[in-house]
């Protein structure tokens, strides 16, 4: 059984001594802590506030890369520190934006020639008659999504462009950009140079071999791409670089970086003094108002080295990319104050406040904030890329700039930024701290209302009020932050040792900022998903399901505000099949399903359960009580349609259909002994009796008919399959009794003899796997030893992969290459095997 949750968060934790930071004023030295350890992630989470606001190292030195948004994008940010007049560059890295000499489709509505049935050989030669092919223009892709021009609504498109180069210097380094979902061929004058195979990316660039391009005359660009389901996309354009050249060349020297669960700590050598470099997102789940403010911070610490005192300067720079969609949209910069509080702000001209929605999207609404404390060291400026640095470099300040400035990003790119004159700094530790922010204006749409982000309390809160109160707050929420960072480490630790607890670090901020906190009209909560380079589909029960171990561990009002909007769908009538929905919309208009298919046995099981999770955690089914009349039309739908399931999709939709699903037959009759339980914990007793014994009859069916010698099969049908019963845990964790304890051990053994390099796949089927449904299946096993066993190659995987992104939930065991999916909420499953009594 759970541990009880009958004390909030912060009850639970003890405050360290020695943990006050970066205080306004004087403060004690940053404290080594044992909160975390360095560990090389796939990248280094640094701006984690919402699916929107989430920024990420994607390099081991913080230098080494831009500063990049979760889908890749650059959300620049650039920090130096200037010792003695020599500049040290510790964060981001100085690129412009490519410019544009043949433009894609997000710049210009190119004409282009296509076909939707395969063509005659020779397709993609320069010389190719394309004259019975259709015109169009570009993008081609799904209606109404990124930025198609022309519907291609077929499974497969055939596009040729036909362009003469511009006058450019020839020595300039030239760049193909392309964007394709799904499978992408593409081929410059009858060379092929690309050919991804199954995948989608967006905005490719790759370095072009220019022998292969005509300088003084036709060029053909030839295509073609494979959409396998969802949407579908083609674009591309030919770039070269900025004749910008970069300011801040020489760096930092980085000596270390530790993740906790809400910090990213980097230490660097800057010549003679020693620099500390802390990104901090308060996402403490006892604090739902601090958790939704939409404000992060920057502190820094500088110290000497040699027992000599330096002159020292910080600078600290973002630019208006963390407020667009787009390059090609227009921008506005300002400067304002608020209490003790400068700041500078940057949004669209345009503000399409929840016009957008979709996946590989960014917002384009509401403003970006950079703020600082009003003191006579601090400097808040609005100027060129280029022009504040070399100010900076020469000077150690940077002058008032200018108050107001609007443009198009793809044309020239202004800069917001911060410099703080420390002055003398010797062997006492002089510090400091900026804040990042984002107000979103209106955050979601729920069917039909536009609804403010929680901490606005119903827009009785400003932004200007909650800038202030972050800049109040700040010494005390680095002491909680402090605090909450030990104790979630030690008790991962004590859980599963220390790969296990690296990996609930990574996970922490992850998980929760894939999602939004708002309220509905009356008042319920509401904790919204966004299915991040998935499909984008907000509110997704099966990414909730394995999301909500995390929630569960640390508040479980998380977890039914993830679980109450799938409800109200079906409540409401606006539902009105016989099975939970898959998902109330496309992120951020959650107006209903968008989805565009069914997971019937697993949406039922998947809310039964968590529902049932959550009485057991607070040890009452008030929750359940409520939702009573629809739970029991889901447990009645599995009761019928869950022991042998006909031909349909579960939560691993990307492996497709399939019939007589064992895995998911599991999940119907954990479902069922779920809804038994909570029958009981309501003194519904015929009723408990009933369902708890049909689920046992089940679970021996389930053994006879999957039954495979030394394990237990992928489907009821086929001998000589396996696959991961990782459902079963429910049996486990919240003690239903259903399935005998020999099941899962058989399960276990046989798992080991099956575990490639960096983790154990998901079936027989392909050697790809989830991590989350590792470290669940991993939780199934007796003792500590054996749980590691999968662990090790799990955190192996994110520790090596050569993918640098935000943590991928979807990968291949052998080589630890990314499958697809990233920065997804799923992770927040690692926290399962602390759910252990």
């Amino acid at each position: 059984m759970f541990s009880i949750y009958k004390q909030s968060l912060k009850q639970l934790i003890v405050i360290f001594a020695g943990a006050l930071l970066f205080s306004c004023s004087a403060e004690p030295e940053i404290q080594k802590e044992e909160a975390g350890a360095e560990f090389r992630a796939p990248a280094y989470p640094l701006i984690t506030i919402d699916p929107y606001t989430s920024a990420w190292s994607m390099s081991d030195q913080l230098f080494d890369t831009p500063v990049k948004h979760w889908t890749g994008r650059n959300h620049s940010l650039i920090g130096a520190l200037r010792v003695d007049g020599e500049t040290y560059r510790f964060m981001g890295k100085e690129e412009i934006p490519l410019e544009p000499v043949v433009p894609n489709a997000k710049l210009e509505a190119w004409d282009g020639k296509y076909l939707t049935k395969k063509p005659a050989s020779g397709w993609e030669k320069p010389d190719f008659n394309d004259a019975a092919w259709k015109s169009g223009k570009a993008g081609f892709g799904t209606p109404n999504t990124f930025q198609t021009a022309t519907p291609w609504e077929t499974e497969h498109i055939w596009v040729r462009r036909e362009f003469t180069l511009p006058a450019f210097n020839t020595e300039t380094d030239l760049f193909l950009v392309y964007s394709h979902d799904d499978d992408f061929e593409l081929y410059l004058n009858g060379t092929e140079i690309v050919n991804t195979g199954n995948s989608a990316r967006s905005d490719v660039i790759l370095k072009l071999d220019k022998s292969l391009l005509n300088l003084d005359g036709k060029n053909t660009i030839a295509a073609h791409c494979w959409d396998r389901g969802g949407l579908a996309y083609v674009d591309f354009g030919i770039f070269k670089e900025s004749e910008i050249q970069p300011v801040f060349e020489q760096t930092a020297i980085q000596n270390s970086v530790k993740i906790t669960a809400t910090q990213t700590k980097y230490d660097f050598s800057c010549g003679p003094v020693d620099l500390k470099v802390e990104f901090v997102s308060p996402l403490l789940m006892d604090d739902l108002d601090l958790l939704s403010r939409p404000v992060n911070y920057i502190n820094y610490e500088v110290v000497s080295t040699d027992g000599k005192s330096h002159e020292v300067e910080v600078y600290l720079e973002a630019t208006p990319e963390w407020a667009v969609n787009e390059l090609s949209q227009e921008v506005e910069v300002t400067s304002g104050k608020t209490g003790n509080i400068n700041f500078l702000k940057t949004g669209t001209t345009a503000q399409p406040v929840l016009e957008k929605k979709g996946d590989n999207v960014r917002i384009d609404w509401g403003y970006f904030y950079l703020a600082s404390p009003k003191t006579a060291n601090h400097t808040l400026a609005i100027g060129d890329f280029a022009g504040m640095k070399k100010v900076f470099a020469e000077r150690g300040k940077i002058e008032g700039g200018q108050e107001k400035t609007t443009t198009v990003l793809s044309k020239s790119m202004p800069v917001l930024a911060c410099t703080d004159v420390i002055g003398k700094v010797s062997a006492k530790p002089a510090k400091g701290y900026v804040m990042l922010a984002y107000d979103d204006i209106e955050s979601i749409q729920y069917f039909g209302d536009n609804l403010k982000a929680w901490w606005t309390k119903d827009g009785q809160v400003s932004f200007n009020e909650a800038l202030t109160s972050a800049a109040q707050d700040h010494q005390n929420i680095m002491n909680r932050c402090d605090a909450v960072d030990e104790a979630i480490y030690e008790e991962a630790l004590a859980a599963g040792g220390e790969n296990y607890a690296r990996l609930c670090l990574l996970a922490y901020r992850q998980s929760i900022a894939a999602h939004k906190l708002v309220k509905d009209t009356n008042g319920n909560t509401l904790f919204l998903s966004k299915e991040n380079f998935s499909n984008g589909s907000i509110g997704t029960v099966d990414v909730t399901y394995p999301s909500a171990p995390l929630f569960l561990k640390y508040n479980p009002e998380l977890l039914k505000g993830m679980l109450n909007p799938i409800f109200y769908y079906s409540e409401s009538g606006k539902w009105n099949k016989p099975f939970a929905a898959h998902d109330v919309g496309t992120y951020p208009l959650a107006n209903g399903q968008t989805y565009g298919g069914d997971m019937p046995v697993e949406e039922c099981g998947n809310m039964i359960i968590l529902t049932t999770a959550i009485a057991d955690v607070e040890g009452n089914a008030d929750y359940a009580a409520e939702h009573w009349d629809v739970l029991t039309t889901w447990a009645n739908y599995l009761m019928e349609n869950g022991l042998d399931p006909e031909n349909q999709l579960c939560t691993d939709d990307f492996a497709g259909h399939f019939a007589h699903n064992v895995n998911l037959s599991a999940k119907a009759i954990m479902g069922i002994a779920g809804y038994g339980k909570l029958a009981e914990m309501l003194g519904k007793n015929e009723v408990a009796e009933k369902y708890t014994s049909e689920a046992k009859r089940m679970a021996q069916e389930w053994m006879k008919m999957a039954d495979d010698g030394d394990h237990y099969r992928l489907t009821f049908d086929k001998p000589a399959t396996w696959s991961q019963k990782y459902n079963i845990v429910w049996d486990k964790l919240i003690n239903l009794g259903i399935f005998p304890d020999e099941v899962a051990q058989t399960e276990i053994a046989y798992y080991l003899t099956k575990q490639n390099k960096y983790g154990l796949p998901l079936d027989n089927r392909r050697t790809y796997t989830k991590s989350d449904w590792i470290i669940w299946t991993a939780t199934l096993a007796e003792d500590t030893e054996t749980f590691q066993k999968f662990i090790d190659p799990v955190y192996g995987f994110v520790s090596e992969t050569p993918d640098r992104v935000p943590m991928s939930d979807w990968y291949e065991t052998p080589d630890a290459k990314q499958v697809g999916f990233q920065a997804r909420s799923v992770v927040g499953g690692y926290f399962i095997k602390m759910l252990e009594k």
